[in-house]
């Protein structure tokens, strides 16, 4: 079953079971889905599923932090459980010692020494942990490895 059958399943699970909360999030996801499909005219691969999903989690959290400054606590929540919903179809992220240690074999791979060498690394580091670590995550530790 590839992520996109699994959503739509959790969508019609949602409705039977009355999770509104659940249904309207799936729905926002399955909508921005059908959307790229529309427009680039191609089938969705699971790989293109998770950026999507990122993507939306993203655009979540950057939300969360406007409503906080606002001080819109009921908007904040609101975002925050899409997030959550949201992040539960992402492959389990990796721990901050376990990104060091593959930034660590990346950087070796290359042969990258400095900070000038960072476009490299984030590229390499972006194919091959894109969907277990998003690219903040990547491109501090890469720093803090390369200075």
């Amino acid at each position: 079953m590839t992520l996109r059958e699994q959503i739509n399943n959790d969508i019609k699970t949602a409705m039977k079971e009355k999770n509104n909360a659940v249904r309207d999030a799936l729905r926002l996801l399955s909508s921005a889905m059908k959307q790229i499909e529309v427009d680039e005219r191609k089938e969705l691969s699971d790989d293109d599923v998770i950026k999507i999903i990122q993507k939306q989690v993203k655009q979540r959290n950057d939300a969360m932090s406007q409503y906080r400054d606002a001080g819109r606590e009921d908007l904040y929540e609101q975002e925050a459980s899409e997030a959550a919903i949201f992040e539960a179809y992402l492959p389990q992220q990796l721990s901050d010692d376990e990104l060091e240690s593959a930034l660590r074999t990346i950087i070796a791979e290359i042969g990258a020494t400095s900070m000038k060498e960072i476009g490299k690394v984030m590229g390499a580091a972006s194919k091959s942990l894109g969907a277990q670590a998003d690219g903040k995550r990547i491109n501090e530790c890469a720093k803090k490895i390369l200075s």
